[in-house]
């Protein structure tokens, strides 16, 4: 019996803000103890010959990967990249008082997603959702912020044709066979185990249509 070909080494790229960091500066692994770990174990067992790579730092902006782009993303030859980004930009304005326009939000996203399309345009590039869970009220109001900045998340995935891993849609799932909000993101923005674990299985749900080597 002829063994199947194997695949072809590539490296999967995590790049965002304290969500995808999950401590991964403390991490021998470097690969934190969120979702992005989640993921790299998949790929261990499924894909050993992958690399998954985290650079999310905690607290960053839109702009914040923006500055940092090249070096953390263009530059370490990613196969696939996976963008997390957009919750500081709003939730900083009720915690710090900076306030990011949704013009500024949406040319900062645009350029990362051009950098992209320029150096590496057969990339799958997955785009999340950001999220708040409503634990209280005050982190409701956020949602006046974050939901037109996710709205153009949306319409930019729409127009340079990149999946989306929506996790508004998998908070209602969540919602409907009982999770509360503490239990997905106690103080509403840092996902709990559960609520890292069904990130994962989003990103691994929408990447099975998106991966070119299926």
């Amino acid at each position: 019996m002829t063994p199947a070909a194997l695949p072809e080494p590539r490296t999967l790229l995590f790049i965002g803000d304290s969500i995808t960091d999950c401590g991964r500066r403390e991490d021998p692994d470097a690969l934190g103890y969120g979702y992005v770990r989640l993921l790299a174990e998949h790929f261990a067992a499924h894909e050993p010959s992958a690399t998954v790579i985290n650079r999310g730092i905690g607290g960053d902006k839109v702009a914040d990967l923006v500055a940092r782009f090249g070096p953390d993303c263009l530059e370490q030859d990613p196969q696939v990249v996976t963008i997390y980004v957009g919750v500081n930009d709003s939730w900083h304005r009720y915690t710090r008082g900076e306030h990011v326009s949704d013009e500024d939000f949406e040319q900062g996203y645009r350029y990362l997603l051009d950098q992209l399309s320029a150096t590496r345009p057969a990339a799958p590039v997955l785009m999340i959702v950001p999220f708040v869970a409503d634990v209280d009220d005050e982190m409701a109001r956020i949602h006046e912020d974050l939901d037109p900045k996710v709205q153009i998340i949306r319409d930019l995935a729409r127009e340079f044709g990149h999946p989306l891993v929506d996790l508004e849609q998998v908070l209602t799932r969540a919602w409907d066979v009982g999770h509360s909000p503490a239990g997905l993101a106690e103080d509403g923005v840092h996902p709990t185990i559960a609520g890292h674990r069904l990130i994962a299985d989003a990103w691994l749900e929408t990447f099975a249509d998106a991966d070119p080597t299926r």
